[in-house]
């Protein structure tokens, strides 16, 4: 069963129930991979050893998930949801077995590169197929749904990567992954019907291989610069400098193109730049709310790992539920001005957390964290649908694909430039130290933690628990200035949203 309005390539008889409920399992897998290492990270170290290299299974999990997603997108415009979907779950499914196989920690983090190239299919191809599968009248509800999935899992993921490394072992964390892949791909099978109209295809290999190659170095230069290596250093430098000149040598090639991997038409009409320019914001907000509302609540608020994590989780309050209205309200005064409302309660949202204190209550900052998710739902599935409603079949799975990465890429922004922001607060107060700290505080910022280990007190701890609030409340600010951005993308969109003709996709 599908609606009546199903367009060309969707099987009539595709069931939407089931289908749904697959789609939601395969992303809450991908989504849980994400975070749920987090917690098991001592038991991985103190199993495997390499200590310094325990922040490239997350890293290269995030960036090769990142950089293959356009890639899935065009293929799925190719030959079809449904192939590429399994693809990316069986890939997804080995990697998480090579994960729980892994013998050392090179091995592990090559694993989670595997199970990132996997993931990379399952967020594009999962909005796509509900853009197949649903009406303009009901994907934004249903796309909260999915997106629900992601914000559960920034709360589950920690807290069950946690109980598996201490009561069975971290190797069941990637374990649990095969059978629930399997029962997916099951009901995908059964229950997900599509009719591919074949035809020969000119593959734009070079396009693929140089924008891959160019995203990945710029990626992974935002991720490890002032991590791995200094903002200015030479490594630095010429990951950055390499990235974008192979960027740009795609740029190149897509324009002679006779089928491009990346069509330029997709940053070239009003609707599509507006909603990828805001899903760049999205992926921005939410890697700094996820990384800076659980430290600011464990580490100043002074609560355990399970409380920061339901504080955060505020944020999948809202958001279905204004997913939901916001298909009624963008029929009614459109994409945009809906996206502008959900934008405004998000920097609404963003305020209320710039005026925590080092003393609030933690239902404070769960009240901001649910009014920015209210704004997420209202904001993040309009412009999602409005990207859809403009191409036919044969182009949703580019479109989406796009938006989905310019997500990624906000995120690895986003913790690149808000990580700069809390090191650096932290640091400039470590350096300038009140009276009666002095030659006691912790020799870098990353040994913060072991001082307020236990619920410590005194002076020293005290210094330590306000430079945290600092970070927080810097990042925090700066989370306003992003949700503002997002409006100023927004507005770059048409008051009304039309579909593009051929001769408008039409490079040229």
């Amino acid at each position: 069963m599908t609606t009546a309005s199903a367009p060309t390539g969707v099987g009539l008889r595709s069931e939407r129930g089931p289908v749904l409920l697959a789609l939601m399992m395969t992303t809450g897998l991908v989504a849980l991979d994400s975070t749920i290492i987090a917690t098991a990270v001592p038991s991985i170290v103190d199993d495997l050893g390499g200590f310094s290299q325990f922040p490239w299974l997350f890293s290269i999990y995030l960036l090769t998930q990142a950089v293959t997603v356009p890639l899935y997108g065009k293929f799925a415009d190719i030959v079809g949801r449904k192939p590429v979907m399994f693809l990316g779950i069986a890939v997804f499914l080995a990697g998480s077995v090579l994960c729980g196989l892994a013998w050392s920690m090179p091995a592990l983090i090559v694993a989670r590169a595997v199970q990132g190239i996997g993931a990379g299919a399952v967020q594009p191809i999962s909005m796509t197929v509900v853009g197949d599968l649903y009406s303009v009248e009901e994907r934004s509800r249903v796309q909260g749904y999915l997106a629900s999935v992601w914000g559960v899992s920034s709360v589950v993921g920690p807290l069950l990567g946690g109980a598996l490394s201490q009561y069975l072992s971290w190797r069941w964390i990637f374990f649990v992954n095969p059978p629930l892949g399997a029962l997916a791909v099951w009901t995908l099978a059964r229950h997900f019907t599509e009719d591919v109209q074949r035809r020969r295809h000119s593959i734009d290999y070079s396009g693929a291989v140089l924008l891959m190659v160019g995203c990945s170095l710029l990626i992974l230069g935002l991720l490890e610069g002032g991590v791995s290596w200094g903002w200015t250093s030479t490594p630095s430098l010429a990951v950055l400098g390499v990235g974008a000149l192979a960027v740009l040598a795609f740029l190149l090639v897509e324009r002679r193109a006779a089928e491009p991997f990346l069509p330029l038409w997709v940053f070239q009409r009003r609707t599509l730049i507006g909603g990828n320019l805001a899903a760049v914001a999205v992926g921005g907000l939410l890697i700094g709310l996820t990384s800076y509302v659980p430290t600011y609540v464990q580490g100043v608020l002074g609560t355990g790992a399970v409380v920061a994590g339901l504080a955060l989780g505020a944020l999948t309050l809202g958001w279905p539920i204004a997913a939901g209205y916001s298909g009624r309200l963008y029929l009614r005064i459109g994409f945009r001005n809906t996206a502008l409302i959900g934008s405004g309660v998000i920097v609404l949202g963003a305020l209320l957390m710039t005026r925590l204190t080092a003393g609030s209550a933690v239902w404070q900052v769960a009240a901001a964290c649910a009014v920015i998710g209210l704004g997420l739902g209202l904001a993040s599935s309009p412009t999602v649908v409005a990207v859809q409603s403009v191409v036919g079949w044969d182009r949703r799975g580019v479109v989406t694909g796009t938006n989905m990465f310019c997500r990624s890429i906000g995120s690895a922004v986003g913790a690149a430039v808000f990580g700069a922001i809390g090191n650096a607060t932290i640091a400039g107060r470590f350096a300038h130290p009140a009276a009666g700290v002095e030659g006691k505080l912790p020799a870098d910022v990353d040994a913060t933690s072991r001082v307020l280990g236990d619920g410590a007190s005194g002076p020293v701890a005290d210094f330590v628990r306000g430079s945290l609030y600092a970070a927080a409340h810097n990042v925090f600010l700066g989370i306003v200035l992003v949700a503002l951005l997002a409006c100023a993308a927004l507005l770059l969109m048409p008051r009304r949203t039309v579909p593009l003709t051929f001769d408008e996709e039409t490079p040229g």
